[in-house]
Formats: structure tokens, C-alpha cells, sequence
């Protein structure tokens, strides 16, 4: 695995973006543009990131963005790639960065229009499980029991399984990543970047905004959620599936950590712990991550 050391030295992350404090979506792009070495046209919906970059004409991002509507990233990104194709451009990578409102919902649509078109380009979920940027609505990726501004007594119904949807367009490349592993990131960014065709990679990014944690708390949420089995890193090239070292040690049940200790540190589960704990939706939750690793290796095994 490459080294922090061996990654570019050069940002593309500037200072003076407009993200909040402990925000994990940046290092995750941070060290996705270090992989792509900058060689991007980046293609941005309405989500955080849109955000983040800053207000013309001044940008916290050092790589061309082009931002488009909630429902259009990934029609938008082929038409990117279609204009470099003329201009026999093939050096540049196209990549969608786009939150789960965007992938999950909104622009899923489009997304599965430009992968049966088989689109030479890279679509990123960032999932930070909610619609963050506009009040911490609930999402498709929400999960079960989490709270937000539209689900203030816990969400009734466990996300959606996008990695199958996804799975089903056999697209060239697919991977899931986590910010609290950027090492491990930057690998798979690096990979998809020498790949051709439609390659999609799926982000987990915890939030303290709405996800209601002490920012400093950003990179151990992440990993417990590898830790507990609720977040299983893995990639697939072609029909060739593996689980990344991180996850795979955790395929054993008996090595996984209780999904408690995931839950308890986000202020979006407190109703799971307080007045009192709430043993049967906390059980529920863990069975549910089984029944996860479970889909997962029926699916690609």
C-alpha cells in the first residue's frame, strides 16, 4: 500500500474553501485529486461540494469545475467526455462528485443512463447519508433509526443498497472507500484512473453537522464503522471481487466490534440511548449488518 509520504506533495484542496469545520468530504477529495494527480474536469451538482469550492471567481479547488443541476451530473459528465473525445483529449479524467441526494435519489437516472452508454468516466458518491446542505433532510442512504429535520423520530426504513443497483450496469471499475482511510482511497482512485469505461466509487463520509458528532471525532467514526461491520471496503474490476485488508478481517463476525460503539458517539441515534437504551432497534441494527456482508458475498462470490 503506497505510503503517505509517496503521494503528491502538490494541493488541489486550497485554503479558503468554504467547508465547516472537521469536514470529511474535503480530505476524501483531497487525496482522490492527489491520486488523479489533477488531470480532472470535475462535474459538481447542487450537494456540499458545490459549496465548499467557494464563490466565483475566486475557487477552493484547483482543478476546472463545471457545476450542474441535482439531477444532471452524470449526463453532464458525458457530455464533458464527448467534447474531449473531439478535441482528442483522452488524457484527462471526467469525474463526478456528487453526495447521496444526488446519486441516491435525484440523479440516479442519469447515472444509469450514462453507465448503459458505457461513459469513459468516474462517478464518486460522497455519502454522507443525509442532504446536508440544505437542513439534514433524510436521504435514500439515510440509515435506519437516524434522525434528521424529516425524520425526528428516527428514520423507519433502512437505506438503499445503491451498490447494487450499480452492480447490475456492470460497470468497468467499482469500489466503496472511506475518508478515515486515505490511503486505502488513494488506491482506488489511482486504479480507476488507468481503467477505461464507467467506473463508480462509493465514499462513506461522516459529518458532524448532521450527523451531530464533536469534529475531532470525524476519522474514528469512520473506521468504527469498518470496525462494527457497517461499512465494507471492497472493490471489483470487471467481475473480479475482493475485499480490501481493512474489511477483511472483519468478515468474521466474532472480530467485529458491537455496532454500539458506532451509534453511540452521533447525536442522529440518541433516541436509540436515551431516555434508556432501546435493546431491541440496537439489535436490530447489528443483525442488520450481517444481513449487509451477507447480500454482499451472495452478490459477488
Amino acid at each position: 500500500m503506497v505510503a503517505i509520504r509517496e503521494m503528491p506533495l502538490k494541493e488541489f484542496v486550497l485554503k479558503g474553501n468554504a467547508a465547516c469545520a472537521g469536514c470529511m468530504d474535503t480530505l476524501a477529495l483531497r487525496h482522490a485529486l492527489k491520486a488523479l494527480e489533477g488531470k480532472v474536469i470535475q462535474v459538481v451538482p447542487a450537494c456540499c461540494t458545490s459549496v465548499i469550492q467557494s464563490l466565483w471567481p475566486k475557487s477552493g479547488l484547483g482543478v476546472p469545475i463545471l457545476n450542474t443541476a441535482f439531477m444532471a451530473a452524470a449526463a453532464t459528465a458525458s457530455g464533458v467526455r464527448a467534447a474531449l473525445k473531439a478535441k482528442g483529449r483522452e488524457d484527462v479524467q471526467v469525474m463526478v462528485w456528487a453526495g447521496d441526494g444526488g446519486t441516491f435519489d435525484i440523479g440516479i437516472q442519469a447515472l444509469s443512463g450514462a453507465f448503459e452508454r458505457r461513459t469513459d468516466f468516474l462517478y464518486v458518491c460522497y455519502n454522507n447519508q443525509v442532504y446536508s446542505n440544505t437542513g439534514t433532510q433524510r436521504s435514500g442512504a439515510t440509515p435506519l433509526y437516524a434522525q434528521t429535520t424529516t425524520t425526528w423520530y428516527g428514520k423507519t426504513e433502512p437505506e438503499k443498497m445503491l451498490d447494487l443497483v450499480v452492480a447490475a450496469h456492470e460497470p468497468a471499475y467499482q469500489a466503496t472507500a472511506n475518508a478515515a482511510y486515505p490511503r486505502d482511497l488513494y488506491e482506488k482512485f489511482k486504479r480507476a484512473s488507468e481503467i477505461h469505461g464507467p467506473k463508480f466509487i462509493h465514499v462513506l463520509i461522516p459529518c458532524p453537522q448532521a450527523w451531530n458528532y464533536p469534529v475531532e471525532l470525524g476519522v474514528e467514526i469512520g473506521k468504527l464503522a469498518v470496525e462494527t461491520g457497517y461499512w465494507i471496503l471492497w472493490e471489483r474490476i470487471g467481475d473480479k471481487f475482493k475485499l480490501s485488508p481493512q474489511s477483511k478481517r472483519f468478515q468474521d463476525p466474532a472480530k467485529r466490534k458491537p455496532i454500539e460503539e458506532f451509534l453511540k458517539l452521533q447525536g442522529r441515534f440518541s433516541r436509540l440511548f436515551k431516555p434508556k437504551k432501546d435493546e431491541k432497534k440496537i439489535a436490530e441494527l447489528q443483525a442488520y449488518v450481517q444481513h449487509r456482508w451477507d447480500v454482499l458475498m451472495r452478490t459477488f462470490t
